[in-house]
């Protein structure tokens, strides 16, 4: 018996998360390949096919799902493109693995959401940070009941994002981030995804309530530099998430913690790109810290991968617990947390 053919990507758009962190995390799972890439710079296409053997350079996903192997297309275009590329994909019947945000607007999420469910497609939103390893090691703690009753949980997320921030080693790129045309809003858009969807999967429940407050205190761009969202669960916990890019990164600036009655966890330095950073574990009972182990080896992004795959290949055995109607609800939920009367009234505020 022949061995199984590891799945064939499609990365659409060459900017820095794809280049630097999730291209390489694919060629690193030997379940998976990159096939082809996508961007409207071919040139910018052609030097990240470069780097992987066989792959192919295209202008558009109708180009690269002719490829041979094609089977799921990585969206990380800026945000207001997300939605052609995946209503692309899922005509060419492709799956989809679409960053967070999943667009810069509601309608068009939902509009991006529905094509998805129409074409029968595997659809997902690229939360990295759900399969870093700290966080899971956290989540099978909670569950566990080490905690207690879990009363609270705090997000510190942030980092300095000046209006000429270029990633390192990607001269030429500008800070779509701050552009509230593509981006669609700036530090409480771009980083509170990653804390809404962190809490569903620590507790095994989402929030469905919350309120925010923004800030634009110090970056000089038309949106926000810093947010504060506090909120609760179903189940009464309560959740706050500050996110910022008016956080020097010399300061301590992603920090995570778990409150219960039995114990507390904290997770610091977790919250980024790599597997690095430390979880602790205090006992309630006489304040004594222990180091929680986890592994640092595995990539965020590479544990991704291999969730995708699995999905993909024995979905029989591997359903994949975070359906997009799920990520949906969620983008509308931090929408509706602005003090706005209406997610409509949000993105007109946006134009």
């Amino acid at each position: 018996m022949s061995a199984p053919q590891p799945v064939g990507w499609v990365v659409a758009g060459a900017g820095w998360v794809a280049s630097d962190h999730m291209a390489p995390a694919i060629a690193a799972s030997p379940g998976s390949r990159v096939v082809a890439v996508v961007d409207r710079d071919l040139a910018a296409a052609e030097r990240l096919a470069a780097r992987f053997p066989g792959a192919r350079a295209c202008r558009d996903v109708a180009g690269a799902a002719a490829v041979p192997g094609a089977q799921v297309v990585y969206v990380a275009t800026p945000n207001h493109a997300h939605r052609p590329v995946v209503e692309d994909a899922a005509a060419a019947g492709l799956a989809v693995l679409c960053e967070k945000p999943l667009a810069a607007s509601l309608s068009d999420a939902r509009e991006l959401v529905a094509a998805c469910a129409a074409a029968g497609i595997f659809a997902a939103t690229a939360y990295d940070q759900r399969f870093h390893p700290a966080h899971r090691t956290a989540a099978r703690l909670v569950a566990s009941g080490a905690l207690g009753t879990v009363t609270a949980v705090r997000i510190v997320y942030g980092c300095w994002l000046p209006p000429d921030w270029v990633p390192e080693n990607h001269p030429g790129h500008d800070n779509w981030r701050a552009d509230p045309a593509r981006a669609g809003g700036g530090a409480y858009v771009d980083l509170a995804p990653h804390g809404i969807d962190l809490v569903g999967a620590l507790l095994g429940e989402d929030l469905v309530r919350a309120t925010t407050l923004q800030q634009q205190r110090v970056q000089d761009y038309p949106v926000d530099d810093g947010s504060v969202l506090v909120g609760t669960t179903a189940s009464g916990v309560l959740v706050s998430i500050h996110n910022s890019y008016n956080t020097a990164d010399t300061l301590p600036r992603r920090r995570l913690e778990i409150v219960g009655t039995r114990a507390q966890l904290v997770a610091t330095n977790t919250m980024g790109q790599d597997a690095g950073g430390r979880l602790e574990l205090i006992d309630a009972a006489d304040g004594t810290s222990a180091p929680v182990p986890f592994d640092t080896g595995l990539s965020p992004f590479t544990a991704q991968v291999q969730a995708v795959e699995a999905a993909l290949t024995d979905p029989g055995r591997t359903a994949w617990p975070y359906p997009m109607d799920r990520d949906l609800r969620l983008l509308g939920l931090m929408h509706d947390a602005l003090p706005v009367t209406t997610s409509d009234d949000f993105e007109e505020l946006l134009r």
